[in-house]
């Protein structure tokens, strides 16, 4: 396992994480006791970084995490978890108000919860889950965390960006007033590649990759009929609903045209493909089983994608809204 320094808290954090929404049920029936064996099993394996949320199944995603922290004797392992605001913007406002989502009561309420699930005295890192572009001039919310930080119930600061909309991280990596930004970055989705990285390089604030694998579509194991066997209700059933599964399905078969000269599986391709920016501290795609561990963790060696292919990728960047 590579690690990599997170931004500038002083962490060395494994460079492949694990993200902790799948556990949490959203994606299907979950078994909580092999969901704590798979963590284990990572932590073994040299992944000391976890990300989770309230949101993940009402908490039961940080409960679980927690019953694996009791139990995990090694070194240290770092969690990252969120707070979900009080009203979530709606995903086609592109100027949404911020002010008063994050009040002082909720996020008070939220650490003391998040602390209590799993089992630990302090928060690594609390992250607001959902930004906006106006977060870094109405500030009640780094108010709260900061007095929450000098109590000694959260260690770092961050924030996760809405789906697609990585610029509006970019003001608040200028200004480091954070330790971390998370955001979706992937072969479809290399936006954050122009202005936000960049920015977060400037401060040293450490860059959080989330779904790269694009929820399961940059594995390369889709068929045709792979969207009539996932649960309906699922959260993969819901977000690939309609004509997005036949669209991505098009698009993931010229990816793998693009890098199967090079590579023998698309998902080798698209985790080197995030691994291979600097600007990254850590990756978290989500994992189920002690095999995909071992999968995802197999990229960590140091190999990146070669500049050519990375110029080539642009060609089959993609933009798309889940949620609206």
């Amino acid at each position: 396992m590579q690690y990599r320094d997170f931004g500038r808290t002083g962490w060395k954090v494994s460079e492949i994480g694990f993200g902790g929404w799948q556990i949490g049920g959203a994606w299907g029936a979950v078994d909580d006791d092999a969901s704590v064996r798979t963590l284990l099993h990572a932590f073994e394996r040299g992944i000391n970084f976890v990300d989770t949320a309230e949101l993940y199944g009402a908490g039961h995603s940080e409960t679980v995490i927690g019953r694996a922290l009791k139990q995990w004797r090694g070194p240290k392992i770092y969690v990252a978890t969120k707070a979900q605001p009080t009203v979530w913007p709606n995903p086609s406002d592109n100027a949404p108000a911020f002010r008063a989502r994050f009040p002082a009561w909720h996020l008070r309420e939220n650490v003391e919860n998040s602390l209590k699930r799993l089992g630990v005295e302090r928060l690594d890192l609390f992250q607001l889950h959902t930004w906006g572009p106006t977060g870094h001039l109405e500030l009640d919310w780094l108010e709260t965390l900061n007095a929450l930080r000098a109590e000694g119930k959260i260690d770092q600061i961050g924030v996760s960006l809405r789906d697609n909309q990585a610029d509006e991280g970019v003001d608040l990596a200028r200004l480091g007033l954070v330790a971390s930004e998370q955001v979706i970055f992937n072969m479809f989705e290399q936006h954050p590649r122009e202005r936000l990285f960049p920015a977060a390089q400037s401060t040293n604030t450490a860059i959080i990759a989330r779904v790269p694998l694009d929820s399961g579509a940059l594995v390369g194991h889709w068929t045709p009929d792979s969207y009539a066997h996932w649960q309906e209700g699922s959260q993969q059933h819901q977000m690939f609903r309609g004509e997005r599964f036949g669209e991505t399905l098009k698009r993931v078969e010229a990816l793998k045209a693009e890098v199967g000269a090079q590579y023998a599986t698309l998902a080798e391709a698209a985790m080197r493909y995030v691994l291979s920016h600097q600007a990254v501290s850590v990756l978290i795609p989500g994992m189920k089983t002690p095999q995909e561990v071992d999968m995802n963790i197999a990229y960590s060696d140091g190999g990146l994608l070669p500049e050519a292919l990375i110029e080539r990728l642009k060609n089959h960047a993609w933009t798309r809204n889940f949620y609206v």
